[in-house]
């Protein structure tokens, strides 16, 4: 029984044993002199727990920065007013339960869609650009067919008459009078501030901003026209007797028609650079400008194609199986068509998203459903640019931390060890670096050559002013240390085996001070972020179109801003805070585990 119970005990110890190892309890002083220096720092930094949060912050948002766009690719220099200030969120495609099953046409805006049932109802859903979308006319009748535009919406009633509703600029409420009286009109066009619609004997009318698209009818086309579309800068038709005509009287992409198509063609199509049109024979032939792969045609949808719709950068036609493919841009995911297992009667596409609707009225969307945090004045994604604008931050930060660092040991550990007139030397320079204004200086030199440089070397000498003019403080803070580490007997050693005096500072005096190095770093790096925030925040440091979060939080100085479009502020503003406030715990969590005296100052 005695040697059970002795067994017992010592397994119990060494059961405690390995908690005390693994951090479970408290370690008695022998255990913890059996662990290294290095050891104990790193056991007590880990039991900070202000400063592991500001780890896992931090990691989260690194990672985030680095990883996440090589997926998310963005063009810095992308631009669309289409999508300008849209609020954060998704929804832009999400058709309401009240059309499914029962959806007869769509219709897709900017960031909007609208939509109608057999019964003529009217439905709206996304992000509207204006609230004057949502005030539908009280006496539109039964709606059988509607057009979206960039903020307004055109719609045709059973009895043949046009309704407008949503912004009114431009003259886009003013339906002209022959619309109004004349020929029955048999299709509406909602365009980017006009409108088009067309009468039942083939004319086609026009409203709204009438300097934005100057149609020129060629000869016989007028009273002859089946079916349109346009873009921001053309209008093309269908005539009756299938063939294609510009409206316009210059010459450029859009009129370089193929002569082969002529009298064969049975639908057409408009992207914002180019026109596609289907022929008789299921063919499929583009011309115009081929941005974004929009006229790289599938090859194995040729010979079978009944219709096609454009988007902004992108085609969906349907097939003869009753199929659908999508080509072109695909940045939102609009050329990624979903699996339909019934024959689709109707496709739409429009801007960065598309529809289908099957014959059971069932209704498919894929595309540009919304943004995760929004858009900025010039309709770019602000999550990608934040993702961006970090990896630039960060960089320049990390950069200029280096150069600092590499100057400031240097410096410090020369002056510390040497002593005396180099010492001297030394710390006097250090005065004179400390004393220049440093945000005054760097404003004076980028007004000076920053429009006579490119924009890298731009960025390079941002990282190297800040590296120039931050190394002072690690300096004095090596200095220190240095010369209370030359007194030590291992030092003595080294000079009596002859061991050279830089041998000595690099190899035996710095490795006993690099954590205090290390924190003083950790420090600088947050420090240094948030200058070049400060610069890119008043125009002096990385320019647009390059992202930085200092310039994405420039673009949001303006009242309006702060008022309406919160989130292209706050996102910035506040994973800066969030990287500077977790760099700092991880210092100040370093410096107490290096100096555990410091927590009871």
């Amino acid at each position: 029984m005695a040697e059970k119970n002795k067994k017992k005990k010592n397994s119990t110890a060494r059961t405690a044993a390995k908690r005390m190892i693994l951090g479970g309890g408290t370690m008695t002083e022998e255990q913890e002199a059996v662990l290294t220096p290095m050891q104990m720092v790193f056991r007590s930094f880990v039991h900070d727990k202000v400063a592991m949060a500001g780890v896992l912050c931090f990691l989260f948002i690194f990672l985030c920065c680095v990883i996440v766009p090589f997926f998310m690719p963005i063009d810095m220099y992308y631009q669309d007013v289409t999508q300008a200030n849209v609020a954060p969120g998704f929804g832009m495609l999400k058709v309401p339960s009240g059309l499914q099953g029962s959806a007869k046409q769509i219709a897709i805006g900017s960031t909007f869609s609208v939509g109608i049932d057999e019964e003529g109802n009217v439905y709206e859903w996304g992000r509207f650009p204006t609230n004057k979308l949502k005030k539908l006319p009280t006496d539109m009748g039964k709606i059988t067919q509607i057009s979206a535009g960039l903020d307004h919406v055109v719609a045709l009633n059973e009895d043949g008459e046009v309704v407008t509703w949503g912004n009114d600029r431009m003259g886009l409420s003013a339906i002209p009078m022959e619309v109004r009286m004349g020929e029955k009109i048999v299709e509406v066009y909602a365009g980017y501030q006009f409108s088009l619609a067309l009468a039942e004997d083939g004319t086609l009318y026009n409203w709204g901003n009438s300097y934005l698209v100057d149609m020129k009818f060629p000869e016989g086309v007028q009273g002859n026209i089946a079916k349109f579309d346009a873009n921001t800068d053309i209008v093309m038709v269908m005539t009756k007797d299938g063939r294609v005509a510009a409206l316009t009287g210059k010459s450029n992409a859009y009129t370089a028609i193929p002569e082969e198509i002529q009298g064969h063609v049975v639908d057409i199509a408009v992207s914002d650079e180019s026109v596609a049109a289907v022929t008789d024979d299921g063919m499929v032939y583009t011309w115009g400008n081929n941005i974004k792969k929009s006229q790289n045609l599938p090859e194995e949808i040729l010979g079978h194609v009944t219709a096609i719709e454009g988007g902004r950068y992108h085609y969906v036609v349907t097939l003869d199986d009753g199929s659908i493919q999508a080509w072109g841009d695909d940045a939102f995911g609009q050329a990624r068509v979903p699996s339909v297992s019934v024959p689709v009667k109707t496709i739409v596409a429009g801007y960065y998203g598309s529809y289908a609707i099957d014959e059971n009225d069932k209704v498919y969307s894929w595309g540009l459903d919304g943004y995760l945090m929004g858009t900025d004045d010039f309709g770019r994604d602000i999550f990608r640019r934040l993702l961006k604008g970090g990896r630039m931050t960060m960089t320049v930060g990390a950069i200029a931390v280096i150069i600092s660092t590499l100057i400031g040991v240097i410096v410090g550990g020369v002056s510390g060890y040497k002593g005396g007139r180099i010492d001297n030397i030394l710390m006097r320079l250090t005065e004179i670096v400390s004393s220049l204004p440093f945000l005054p200086f760097a404003i004076i030199l980028s007004a000076i050559i920053g429009n006579s440089i490119s924009e890298t070397q731009r960025i390079i000498m941002i990282m190297v002013i800040l590296g120039l003019l931050s190394w002072p403080g690690i300096a004095r803070l090596v200095r220190g240390s240095v010369l209370a580490e030359r007194e030590q007997e291992f030092v003595t050693a080294a000079k009596a085996l002859g061991v050279k005096e830089w041998g000595i500072i690099f190899r035996h005096i710095l490795p006993n001070v690099i954590t205090v190095i290390i924190v003083n770093a950790t420090l600088d790096f947050a420090t240094c972020m948030l200058t070049e925030s400060s610069l890119s925040f008043i125009g002096f440091g990385v320019a647009e179109p390059n992202a930085t979060w200092g310039n994405m939080l420039n673009s949001a100085r303006s009242a309006t801003v702060i008022e309406s479009y919160w989130w292209r502020w706050a996102f910035p503003a506040l994973v800066l805070a969030i990287s500077t406030i977790s760099i700092n715990c991880i210092g100040d969590g370093l410096r107490d585990a290096i100096d555990p005296k410091s927590k009871e100052r």
